[in-house]
């Protein structure tokens, strides 16, 4: 199981999909060629992974044959990571593809939708709103290198933000 990495005092916290092969391995989120690209999306905006973001996924296991998580393997994590970002309490979420924004925003909508634009979630606890911006998964973006530059002006938009909090 591959539960998180970085800092749990960050201000960022980031939530992927699942866990792929190379974090099977590593026992970590994002450690792959998708997390090399994560690393340089996060250095591109001043965000050091170890110390200014915190990294978790909706599934905490890879699915067989890399597939994607199903609708009750969903339902079975979803309570915890709930959970996970009430414990957190990040001041903002970064949403790595389809199934971490959907997931998360509540939404039917796809990531070619929602990316881009800001969204809030409220927790039970919180009395206030976390804003949350979807955006390519990198594993996505290592497929088609073109959607870079809109993830470019998300990324650009978490700075920003990040610099009002």
């Amino acid at each position: 199981k591959i539960f998180s990495d970085g800092s749990p005092s960050a201000k960022l916290m980031i939530i992927g999909e699942a866990p792929g092969v190379d974090e099977d391995i590593q026992g970590r989120p994002f450690v792959g060629s998708s997390g090399l690209l994560l690393n340089s999306m996060l250095r591109s905006i001043s965000i050091e992974r170890p110390t200014d973001c915190y990294i978790t996924n909706i599934l905490f296991w890879r699915p067989p044959g890399n597939r994607s998580p199903t609708n009750s393997e969903i339902a079975a994590c979803l309570p915890f990571v709930w959970r996970h970002i009430e414990l957190i309490n990040p001041k903002i979420i970064l949403l790595l593809g389809g199934t971490a924004a959907k997931t998360i925003l509540g939404s039917k909508e796809g990531i070619m939708k929602l990316r881009g634009h800001w969204a809030n979630i409220m927790l039970k606890e919180e009395k206030r709103p976390i804003p949350c911006m979807p955006t390519f998964h990198p594993a996505y973006l290592l497929r088609q290198p073109a959607r870079k530059k809109e993830t470019w002006q998300d990324l650009r938009a978490i700075k920003t933000k990040l610099l009002e909090h």
